[in-house]
């Protein structure tokens, strides 16, 4: 069934209208805030310059008031963020700090700085302050400030994501506690970049006089930011509870429908009842079609009609700053669509043949069920002759290597191999990213120098728990998922199936720690003890594979994906782990349960590798600190299936085995 939209509704009777006054904001300044040694990024200055380029051959300028940016003041940040970090954004790009910059960027969650940054910041905070002023006091309907770096990430003490200082977040604080004649005692935030707003959520966390309304990314806390921050049970505290709603979509790919469904069902219902005196949209475009980071698939129509929704609230009142989007053509069109709709160019005509994804329908009535105890029109169920149209099986869904739940009706996880290479490599988390406009050669090329020479080595990876079922192992070499598992996996880059199997004993003490997992849900996964002891034995399976997929697979079990552009154990790590005691070395992954790489020996002259938690881990389960916790019974199945297939246990006996872990782990 095809779905249309003209949201532009007005009969031939009204052409004669008054001109909407719109304000666009754009200063080459920020443009100064870049890599310092010039290597590619993905937030960089062609960013803004490909938005600006595009309205100008648009003719768009001429029909909008270009404002100029102003540098924000110090008291006006300090409503939202720390004087410590204030004092450090300001001083950064000064001389004083040239030797120490980099390492200083360093220390933080996916941030460059160099000797632009700081202006390149306070013009962005302070285009965002003057564009929402200007709104706010009826001199302009709505306007865009085309500005970098983003801000939704940045919190109050620190920068991350390439967020420096919270732009869309001051200029709310600035208009509701410094400007009390302008009227604006209400403002609703609309955040749509792919990514969750986390610092903005947190800024305005107990406050009622912002509705802070996010729909993004989620994947069960896996896609970045990577935390639970995003999720629907989020909903503010004290006075705000309520205030806060996030839509986080399990899987990646959704498209327009997918929002639509999202603005008609919770968005439109609850701005209706808090009846904002102003919108912000953090008009981040990295969810549009081809944007190398967001897998997901709006369309500049889409845009369109999500923007002309949300006029109908504010008298119109609402201002647009730039967030994320790093595919240039994407992030150009998108935006030139926008303003036409601010600009009240009509009709907007476009169509969405799709249906919103079962998944989406799933959330949505999650979150409604979440904030009716705050918003009454979200109460009433809705009917299943809705909920039950659902987008057909796809012929493939973008995905993260562990970042995406399936659904029975939506068809396999394949992926074409042009997107494999490139989402491989660029989704999360953002600091190591090497990429521009010509992302997808610049990745390949880089990713595969190491790749080349990794695939040349072959080793032994050692499973020792839901990894002894054949079929599980496959979900990290080929991709896919298998009963039981909550997610499917994108597979390795090279998904040739391993050359060789067998089986072995080793004296290590298997266990079971952790309370949850994102991949089987409740329970506790299996863990190796990495000191031996003659007494103990673990049933291991031995995985002839490169080291290539060997690195691949590190990442699947740790985290939801990883910029490789360089391998997490290269063939350094490999000598090392091999000829220096304690035979262990630690991957670099923050937060990661199995980045302690164990040597346990050779077979057929080629090493044996298998990865448990760090040594500080195994004294914190040791101590109780970290707590043990049975496997879940999908899990410890999946590991009995493996031993029972693998024909070294009988199923009465792999049980046995099990329980004897999961009930006396250091007896």
């Amino acid at each position: 069934m095809e779905v249309t939209e003209d949201v532009d509704c007005e009969s031939k009777g009204q052409q004669q209208k008054r001109t909407r006054r719109v304000g666009l904001l754009y200063d080459e300044r920020m443009c100064k805030h870049s890599t310092p040694d010039g290597d590619p990024h993905p937030e960089n200055p062609n960013r803004i310059k490909a938005i600006w380029n595009k309205l100008q051959s648009a003719a768009i300028p001429q029909r909008c008031v270009v404002l100029e940016a102003k540098e924000a003041e110090d008291k006006h940040i300090l409503s939202v963020h720390t004087k410590k970090h204030v004092d450090l954004i300001r001083n950064i790009s000064s001389k004083q700090f040239n030797s120490r910059r980099n390492r200083i960027a360093s220390k933080f969650n996916s941030i460059y700085l160099n000797e632009g940054s700081s202006e390149a910041a306070y013009l962005a905070a302070g285009s965002a302050i003057e564009v929402a002023e200007r709104v706010a006091k009826g001199e302009l309907d709505s306007a865009v400030a085309i500005i970098r770096p983003p801000g939704h990430h940045a919190e109050q003490d620190e920068a991350m994501g390439f967020c420096l200082y919270n732009n869309v977040a001051i200029a709310a604080s600035v208009l509701l506690n410094e400007k009390p004649e302008l009227g604006i005692n209400k403002i609703l935030i609309v955040d749509w970049d792919v990514h969750h707003g986390n610092g903005t959520q947190k800024m305005f966390w107990k406050d009622p006089r912002v509705l802070f309304f996010s729909v993004h990314r989620h994947e069960f806390g896996s896609f970045y930011p990577a935390n639970d921050d995003g999720f629907y049970t989020m909903i503010g505290e004290g006075a705000g509870a309520g205030y806060n709603i996030n839509v986080p979509w399990e899987k990646a790919g959704c498209g327009d429908a997918d929002y639509f469904a999202v603005w008609d069902h919770i968005l439109v219902h609850v701005a209706k009842e808090f009846n904002p005196d102003l919108i912000i949209v953090s008009a981040g475009f990295d969810a549009a079609a081809g944007d190398p980071l967001g897998g997901c698939r709006v369309t500049p129509y889409g845009y369109a009609v999500l923007l002309k929704k949300l006029m109908s609230f504010a008298n119109g009142k609402i201002m647009l700053a730039l967030e994320g989007g790093y595919n240039l053509k994407s992030i150009a069109n998108s935006t030139l669509s926008c303003v036409k709709v601010l600009l009240d160019d009509n009709p907007i005509h476009g169509s969405s043949d799709a249906y919103p994804f079962e998944s989406t329908w799933r959330v949505i009535k999650a979150v409604r069920r979440k904030l009716s105890a705050f918003w009454p029109s979200l109460a009433d169920e809705l009917p299943e002759t809705l909920t039950n149209q659902t987008a057909p099986p796809a012929s493939y869904i973008l995905t993260s290597s562990s970042d995406s739940e399936a659904e029975d009706n939506e068809g396999p996880n394949v992926i074409p191999k042009h997107l494999e290479e490139v989402f491989q490599d660029v989704i999360e988390p953002f600091s190591k990213l090497k990429v521009d406009e010509s992302i997808q050669d610049h990745v390949a090329s880089n990713s595969c120098i190491w790749r080349s020479e990794l695939s040349k080595v072959e080793i032994w990876y050692a499973a020792f728990g839901s990894n002894l079922c054949l079929k599980r192992f496959l979900c990290y070499i080929e991709g896919g998922q298998m009963e039981g598992m909550k997610r499917p996996y994108l597979g390795c880059a090279d998904k040739t199936p391993p050359k060789e199997i067998m089986w072995k004993t080793f004296p290590h003490r298997l266990f079971f720690g952790c309370e949850s997992t994102l991949t089987w849900g409740p329970g506790g996964v299996a863990f190796l003890n990495p000191e031996s002891n003659i007494q103990d034995k673990t049933y291991m399976c031995l995985y002839r594979i490169t080291l290539e997929q060997f690195n691949d697979v590190i990442v699947q079990e740790n985290v939801a994906s990883f910029p490789m552009n360089s391998p997490l154990f290269d063939l350094a790590g490999l000598d090392s782990v091999i000829s220096e005691e304690p035979h262990s070395l630690q991957v670099q992954l923050k937060k990661c349960w199995y980045g302690n790489v164990i040597y346990l020996g050779k077979e057929h002259a080629i090493p044996i590798l298998t990865m448990t938690c760090a040594k500080s881990q195994m004294e914190g389960f040791k101590s109780g600190e970290i707590p043990l916790c049975a496997p879940a019974k999908n899990y410890v199945n999946t590991i009995a299936r493996g031993l029972v297939e693998g024909k070294q246990l009988s199923q009465e006996a792999a049980m046995a085995y099990l329980q004897k872990a999961s009930v006396n782990p250091w007896g």
